[in-house]
């Protein structure tokens, strides 16, 4: 029996493709930058704005701790110890293997709609050149909608020129979809093939490459934000939006969408149950000790969340007390584009050189996204390789095709409608089928592998035994508040909207469908597992143990703590 061990290892070792993170601060500055990214200053904003302000924080806060952290540990864990890409890592519980394949499909739409951000981010960018910032004051064509600063005129149920500019310059915005999408904007779609030209660029460099490019990305947004968090904090009424992101609503608390968006937040800012940390995870030396850098990561993931809150709250209320309204909450329509009204207008009244300040900022934005999307795009490649082993594509033919295709299913976005689009992609093929799968992934490692064996794997690679806290959430805590958000939210869940306006039928059904595509993996791929036991096991629950039981080529040293358990 001594021998078979040593063969699987140098099997598993075999599959490995050979890239690894060059240092362990890189793997560091990645995976800030894979978390703190688009997630943190585009979305958080405008999730807690749509949910209330104070009363999104008090949940986010909660689910971060009970949620987060520790999904992120079990995630990074997980990884390391497998050193395969996601789907590949799944072969710890090969009856959830559609877990893996579900959160790459989530993964997938979630690149198509972060690369139609930065596709907007760079528009901004260009027109930050102009010798005037076009979003910094009204112009004719906007007719008596706008509210000017300098006018003397009332200014109640009047739009800032930033949300102006931003709905009619840029994405030139239609009232619903009804009629259709309209036609792509070929600004947009230009900037869109810039975005995914450069991101292909980072995903044929390797790992290596995007690991050097990390500091930049870990660091340079910090800046960026601390400059813009004073400016907002002197404006006039800024106080009062800040109050408002703060102050909660108590009874919306027990709102369980509120508490459903705040959980779909926290994955999105930590990039967690995506594949995309798994992916990561597995460039590690073995042995790396990855607890501190967690802690690291998870805080600096919080804090920039709450910089970006403070900062589009307290320019909302500079924007109440100057249009004279009265609820913070009613200032602007809010949506995905929230981010491109409030962080401008607040650009804008910088006195001194505004396009510099503008300039700075929309490139910190598009380099966010390069971080997001490029860890999205290492997760999806990496399955494709993991798959197809020493026969894969080369790295240059598999980015390069991941890249136009993206493109290609990016441009709906580019659309007069493709706000629309991204809110309905973002609910239904991302947020909702990502807490179905989060579900899944905990009770795979916790229940399924076992959390004795999962402990002994940390203790194995890292030396250190897991405590109390962790155990209790992964193995109770985090699935069972996971659980209650989703059927609280099912049995409360309304039809879906965008600024208040409703979706058409076959908007749905498409959304459906979507969903459906995700969440199908999980009865798919189990009943694989236990088909591939019929030749072992005749009857079907010895087949459904087996396909319970980790592979024979799953983790580094999974054979000899099978011996010690």
């Amino acid at each position: 029996m001594k021998p078979k061990p040593a063969v699987l290892e140098i099997s598993s070792q075999a599959e490995k493709p050979p890239e690894k993170w060059g240092s362990g601060l890189e793997f560091l500055f990645s995976c800030i930058s894979l978390s703190v990214g688009l997630g943190n200053i585009w979305r958080f904003p405008y999730i807690a704005f749509q949910n209330g302000g104070g009363t999104f924080v008090i949940p986010y806060l909660i689910a971060l701790l009970v949620i987060g952290r520790p999904v992120y540990y079990l995630e990074i864990a997980l990884g390391q110890f497998s050193g395969r890409g996601v789907v590949k890592a799944f072969d710890m519980a090969p009856i959830l293997k559609g877990v893996a394949a579900g959160q790459v499909l989530a993964t997938a739409a979630s690149i198509t709609y972060y690369s139609s951000i930065m596709a907007l981010t760079l528009r901004f960018l260009l027109a930050s050149f102009g010798a005037e910032l076009p979003w910094s004051r009204c112009w004719e064509s906007w007719g008596s909608d706008c509210h000017d600063v300098g006018s003397n005129l009332t200014s109640v149920g009047k739009m800032s020129p930033a949300q102006l500019y931003f709905e009619r310059e840029v994405l030139h915005e239609v009232p619903n979809i009804h009629n259709g999408l309209g036609m792509p904007n070929w600004q947009l779609v230009a900037c869109l093939a810039v975005a995914w030209l450069i991101i292909g660029g980072v995903l044929i460099r390797g790992i290596k490459s995007s690991g050097k490019v990390a500091y930049f990305l870990g660091v340079f947004p910090y800046v960026v934000l601390i400059i813009l968090l004073i400016r907002a904090l002197t404006l006039p009424g800024a106080m009062d939006g800040i109050v408002y992101f703060f102050k909660p609503q108590w009874r919306e608390l027990f709102n369980p969408l509120v508490w459903y968006a705040a959980v779909t937040q926290v994955f999105f800012s930590l990039a967690i149950c995506f594949g995309t940390l798994i992916t990561y995870a597995s460039y590690n030396n073995f042995n790396r000790n990855v607890y501190n850098d967690i802690v690291i990561i998870t805080t600096m993931d919080s804090c920039s969340s709450i910089i970006a809150g403070c900062i589009t709250f307290g320019i909302l209320g500079n924007l109440a007390r100057e249009t004279g309204v009265s609820d913070i909450g009613s200032v602007v329509k809010g949506g995905a584009g929230l981010a491109f009204i409030s962080y401008p207008e607040a650009i804008a009244k910088f006195e001194f050189v505004p396009q510099m300040f503008a300039v700075l900022f929309f490139l910190m934005l598009f380099v966010l996204g390069i971080g997001s999307t490029v860890g999205m795009g290492s997760c999806i490649l990496r399955v494709i390789r993991d798959q197809f082993g020493p026969r894969s594509p080369p790295i240059w033919k598999l980015a390069t095709g991941l890249a136009v295709l993206g493109f290609g299913v990016s441009i709906v976005y580019m659309t007069p409608g493709g706000q629309f689009i991204l809110n309905l992609v973002d609910f239904y093929g991302v947020s909702f089928t990502a807490l179905i799968l989060a579900i899944g992934e905990l009770l795979a490692v916790a229940w399924i592998y076992g959390i004795q064996r999962f402990c002994a794997d940390i203790k194995l690679m890292m030396g250190i035994e897991t405590g109390w806290y962790w155990r209790l959430c992964w193995r109770f805590v985090t699935p069972g508040l996971m659980a209650a958000v989703l059927i609280y939210m099912l049995l409360d869940m309304s039809a879906l909207t965008y600024k208040g306006v409703a979706y058409p039928a076959l908007a749905h059904v498409f959304g459906c469908v979507l969903a459906a595509l995700g969440l199908l993996q999980l009865p798919g791929w189990a009943w694989y597992a236990v088909y591939k036991q019929r030749r072992q096991h005749g009857s079907f629950w010895p087949r459904v143990r087996a396909a319970c039981k980790p592979g024979d080529s799953w983790g580094q040293a999974s054979v000899q703590l099978d011996a010690a358990i």
